[in-house]
């Protein structure tokens, strides 16, 4: 089941059930939102969670585009990507959560063919302020699926403050023998799909008060379900980054922690530029620069001479398409020159003042702070340099 295969039955189904499509393309969240990036499914219905009529109705389901710079160390394992799209559904004070996990389960056991023996299930356990939630186990029993009960893993929320509720995770056995362990004990289960039960609004004071109403709120990576319906052992393996995959060592000799990263940084570099930021030293655009500044580095390791002039044109124009963004692939291309340009200009006085007499041995914090406040100069940069 190829990428566009795996969205259209997903959507479908949730379709065939009441659920209206609502749009989800743009990483932008609303000008009101202080949040650079939307980084979640859920993250734009926040006032429809908290009570507000949604003019498309109560049952909702969605294809959003999100970035979490949370994981930029993480991105380059099988799992981890920086730009990234979730397969959303929403109740917004309909149907329950025994509901939905009936429905998960029924998707992804007839829809997507994954058998039962290779799924696994958690759900909160409980803690200072709340019991365990013993619907959710209910429910799986009944569904015939293994139960791990946790505490701490089980609990979402969106930051500090806001909707939240007890999740249920379902995990994906992907070891190559007969399933083994639990998701807690054997890293071999991959979470594919968290199911939320949306029903507090955590204040100031960190107390929990009911919602308005009771709501469920699901999000599954589809990068990652598409590495599972497809047997591949990452995300980099499948439909979606084969034309990356392919073309990237072919250009520069990499090793495969450093193609994936390459890749990812890349491919949400032009995302990013699709939606409509440039690079600059403030908020988005700074984290535009930051990723193709870390891309840079990866890439001029082992070779300065290393350029992204010679970044094909149809890597690019794949990306755009999928997210399906109208930006010139020219415009694309042209902005990341730039940045190679600025970067190379930062590389330079890097090293004049780095090979000053202070900073000629091991850097302290301190050495560090310095180095960025009144330099420019970022961590990462100054590592790499002292690396040469």
């Amino acid at each position: 089941m190829n990428t566009d295969d795996t969205v259209r039955t997903f959507l479908d189904f949730y379709r065939e059930r009441g659920h209206e499509p609502i749009t989800g393309s743009t990483l932008l969240p609303p000008p009101s939102d202080p949040v650079l990036f939307t980084t979640s499914g859920m993250h734009p219905l926040t006032p429809y969670l908290q009570g507000r009529p949604h003019p498309q109705g109560r049952r909702l389901v969605n294809v959003q585009r999100c970035l979490r710079t949370t994981d930029l160390d993480e991105v380059g394992d099988p799992t981890h990507l920086t730009v990234f799209e979730m397969l959303g559904s929403w109740s917004l004070g309909d149907y329950d959560h025994p509901q939905s996990l009936c429905w998960g389960y029924e998707l992804l056991r007839d829809g997507f063919g994954i058998p039962r023996e290779k799924l696994y299930v958690t759900v909160f356990g409980g803690d200072e302020q709340l019991g365990p939630d013993l619907e959710s186990l209910r429910s799986w029993r009944e569904l015939g699926l293994p139960i791990e009960s946790t505490r701490d893993e089980n609990w979402w929320s969106n930051g500090s403050t806001g909707p939240c509720g007890p999740d249920s995770e379902i995990f994906f056995w992907t070891g190559d023998g007969p399933p083994e362990g639990s998701p807690t004990t054997d890293s071999r289960w991959v979470e594919i799909w968290n199911h939320v039960h949306m029903r507090y609004e955590r204040g100031e004071d960190g107390e929990l008060v009911p919602l308005r109403q009771v709501n469920v709120d699901t999000g599954m990576g589809l990068e990652r379900l598409v590495s599972v319906l497809q047997g591949r052992s990452s995300v980099y393996e499948t439909d979606l980054f084969e034309p990356w995959m392919r073309r990237i060592p072919q250009l520069w000799d990499l090793d495969e922690r450093s193609v994936r990263v390459v890749c990812d940084h890349l491919r949400s570099s032009v995302v990013i530029l699709g939606d409509g930021v440039r690079p600059s030293n403030t908020g988005r655009g700074y984290v535009l620069r930051r990723l193709v500044r870390r891309l840079l580095t990866v890439l001029r390791r082992d070779d300065p001479s290393r350029s992204l002039g010679d970044l094909p044109g149809e890597l690019v124009e794949h990306t755009l398409d999928h997210f399906r963004q109208s930006l010139g692939v020219d415009v694309v291309r042209d902005a990341l020159m730039d940045e190679e340009l600025r970067f190379g200009r930062l590389l330079e006085r890097g090293r004049r003042v780095l090979s000053r007499p202070e900073f000629r041995g091991p850097l302290s914090e301190e050495d560090y702070r310095y180095l960025h406040d009144t330099h420019g100069l970022p961590r990462d940069l100054v590592a790499g340099l002292k690396g040469q």
